[in-house]
């Protein structure tokens, strides 16, 4: 009688277990909010654009594999670091190539739904995009890019201070943005990147691949100096979102059963306002972003704040 009750006990427990394990959900590198308006657009050529970005992402609740909310976290993961894009006149398919670096630091980095994670500013894995190609049309620009996140930050199996998501991640992105007038003033973009995730360091743990969706419907504003005879700055405002699938499951190891729970989703709605001064050539640019519709993930708010400046590489060869 007493074997049996210890038997229930240890069926209780692992039964528990194992259903936390099925609804936790894996975390991508993909950072949702980076991109909004013209998302399809590549910057111009013979320019070198050194960028500072804050990002920080508020999760205030927790959802189920039914959308239902099962929790209420205080978790805000806040990530800034230095970033540099570069766009060359050198022509590949008759695209313009680029390549774009970011060096990056988290704090309260997100692995997963039921992973407790805090740490301090910590340098977290570091963004390379090896390959970009634009395009620019009349009515309408392409993009294509490489991307790899480098699993340079801190990362042990069951820590709760880790900082990077141990794993190399791959991602392929491509997009358009489409111009609804000569003047390419009113415009909308999307932005498709599907990630391929490696193993998690020194286990068996695989994230299952991810693909994010993201773009915006904006106008472009060009501001006239005080003499009215040309432009100062460029204003570009409007609405952007973002939506994220897991198309193939996590596949998390307990003891030899591998678990792969239900697949997460999200999706969001927010605005998005950039200023560039030309004289200046530096910008700032904010996102606000609310999502909705979550699956097994936390659903809450984006904020992402970026400042840059755009150095003209082509007025310096004919200086």
């Amino acid at each position: 009688m007493k074997s049996k009750s210890i038997l229930q006990l240890l069926f209780s427990v692992l039964f528990f277990a194992v259903s936390a394990v099925t609804q936790a959900q894996l975390k991508g590198g993909h950072i949702l909010g980076a991109m909004g308006l013209q998302s399809g657009t590549q910057t111009p050529a013979n320019t070198l654009s050194v960028y500072v970005p804050a990002y920080l992402y508020d999760a205030g609740t927790l959802r189920n594999a039914d959308g239902d909310k099962v929790a209420n976290p205080d978790l805000t993961m806040f990530l800034t670091g230095v970033g540099a894009a570069y766009v060359s006149d050198f022509k590949i398919l008759g695209a313009n190539y680029g390549a774009t670096i970011l060096v990056a630091f988290a704090s309260n980095t997100i692995q997963g739904n039921f992973i407790d994670t805090r740490n301090s500013l910590a340098f977290t894995d570091m963004y390379i995009q090896p390959l970009q190609l634009g395009w620019h049309n009349k009515r309408a620009d392409f993009v294509f890019s490489y991307q790899m996140y480098i699993p340079t930050g801190k990362f042990n199996a069951g820590a709760s201070d880790n900082a990077g998501l141990g794993m190399f991640m791959n991602e392929i992105s491509a997009g358009t943005t489409l111009f609804f007038n000569d003047k390419k003033t009113f415009h909308f973009s999307a932005l498709v990147s599907y990630e391929i995730n490696g193993k998690k360091k020194d286990t068996d743990i695989k994230t299952g691949d991810i693909l994010s969706i993201e773009g915006g419907l904006g106008k472009t504003f060009y501001m006239l100096n005080a003499e009215k005879t040309a432009p100062k700055g460029i204003l570009n405002a409007g609405l952007i979102y973002y939506l994220q699938y897991k198309v193939s499951n996590d596949k998390i190891p307990v003891g030899n059963i591998i678990l792969e729970p239900d697949k997460d989703r999200i999706g969001a709605l927010g605005a998005e306002v950039n200023y560039f001064h030309i004289g200046s050539k530096t910008s700032a640019g904010l996102r606000w972003v609310s999502e909705l519709g979550a699956q097994s993930r936390f659903q809450g708010n984006t904020f992402f704040l970026t400042l840059a400046h755009v150095f003209s590489l082509a007025e310096e060869k004919k200086g």
